[in-house]
């Protein structure tokens, strides 16, 4: 995945219910046909990945829970890779082109080599259009052994606490009390552009030789780290 993506690295791989797999191969021209796809992404399609699998579809009539505005059902797509990369266009082009959420199981390797890395954005309706969606960044978790025991999926009363949930295993910082899943995202994503800018700072003073330079930019980076901090808790 993209360095921009964001890597939770204690995640849970989970075992869905039986009576929701679906495990239908989806073709890549399908996908191409959904998204306006151009001549550069299909390259990184065909160079990039083997197969897509639809493997489950949690919804009201597999799971029995109640569809919510926005989350009528949640997708679980396998994608088998060709290599170690995977662009994370290539992800965003099939949540353009599937109008429910989503999230992967993106696989390399075969074998006791096989490896698992799973990934999602928070996807939800525009306002304005119902039928565009808004995608969020891409947090993924580290790649884990295909073979890892998986625990049961997470309890929910309906749809949209189940998507909460699922997504919640692959952030970083954990729901403040009552912090809804929007504000939670959001918060995640402000304290990543937080840390790179923490990041370029120490760079910046690194490479500083003037003293009175370097007062000031380890001025900046104090006050970088503590709303960083604030922002984590």
């Amino acid at each position: 995945m993209s360095q921009n993506a964001i890597t939770q690295h204690q995640p849970t791989l989970f075992a869905y219910p039986k009576q929701a797999a679906f495990g239908r191969i989806l073709p890549k021209n399908k996908i191409y046909e959904h998204s306006g796809a151009n001549t550069r992404l299909k390259d990184l399609f065909v160079e990039q990945v083997e197969q897509i699998v639809w493997q489950y579809k949690l919804a009201p009539e597999t799971i029995n829970l109640l569809a919510r505005p926005g989350v009528p059902e949640i997708q679980i797509f396998s994608i088998q890779l060709k290599s170690t990369e995977l662009h994370e266009e290539i992800l965003r082009c099939i949540d353009d082109a599937v109008q429910f959420p989503i999230l992967f199981e993106l696989n390399q390797g075969h074998g006791d080599q096989a490896k698992t890395q799973v990934a999602a954005t928070y996807k939800r309706p525009r306002e304005a259009d119902a039928n565009r969606w808004v995608l969020s960044s891409y947090f993924t978790s580290n790649w884990m052994p295909a073979a890892t025991t998986r625990t049961a999926m997470p309890l929910a009363l309906d749809m949209a606490q189940l998507y909460a949930a699922l997504l919640q295993n692959l952030l970083p910082m954990s729901a403040r009390p009552k912090e809804t899943l929007p504000d939670l995202i959001a918060r995640v994503e402000l304290a990543t552009s937080m840390r790179r800018d923490v990041e370029k700072t120490q760079t910046r003073l690194a490479k500083e030789k003037q003293f009175n330079r370097k007062v000031e930019i380890n001025a900046t980076l104090r006050q970088l780290k503590s709303e960083l901090e604030q922002l984590s808790r």
